[in-house]
C-alpha cells in the first residue's frame, strides 16, 4: 500500500476491481452519479480505492465519502463490516454518509439536499 496524491493510503491491488465496479454501477449509483455527482461543484471520484476499501464516491476537496448501500448491508454481518469500515475511514479524517438504494431511487431530491447540507456544515 502507498500514499496517493490525495494523502490517503492507496492499495494498487484494488485498481482492477475498482474499474470493474465503475463499469458495472448499480442502478442507484448510476442515478446519483449521472443525476447529481457528475456535475457536482467539486471533483468526485467513483469507486475510489482508499486503504483496503473501495468507496462508492469520494470528494477530496470535502473529505467526503458517499456510500450507496444495497441489501447486503442490512445483515448483521454487513452492518458490523460497515461500522468498522466507517471507523477506519473517519480515522483518516473523512466524513462518511450513507444512503440506501431506496433513498436514492425514491427520495433523490432529499439525498441531494443532504449532500448539500454536508457542504454547508463543513465547507472546504
Amino acid at each position: 500500500m502507498r500514499e496517493s496524491d490525495f494523502c490517503l493510503p492507496y492499495n494498487p491491488e484494488l485498481v482492477t476491481r475498482a474499474k470493474e465496479l465503475r463499469k458495472n454501477m448499480t442502478v442507484a449509483e448510476k442515478k446519483l452519479w449521472y443525476g447529481y455527482l457528475r456535475g457536482f461543484n467539486y471533483r468526485v471520484l467513483r469507486q475510489r480505492p482508499i486503504a483496503f476499501f473501495i468507496v462508492d464516491f469520494y470528494c477530496a476537496a470535502l473529505k467526503l465519502v458517499i456510500e450507496v448501500d444495497g441489501d447486503s448491508h442490512f445483515t448483521e454481518e454487513g452492518q458490523d463490516y460497515d461500522a468498522r469500515r466507517t471507523e477506519v475511514l473517519e480515522g483518516y479524517g473523512l466524513r462518511v454518509i450513507r444512503f440506501t438504494n431506496d433513498e436514492v431511487l425514491h427520495g433523490f431530491e432529499e439525498v441531494c439536499l443532504r449532500i448539500e447540507s454536508e457542504i454547508l456544515l463543513n465547507p472546504p
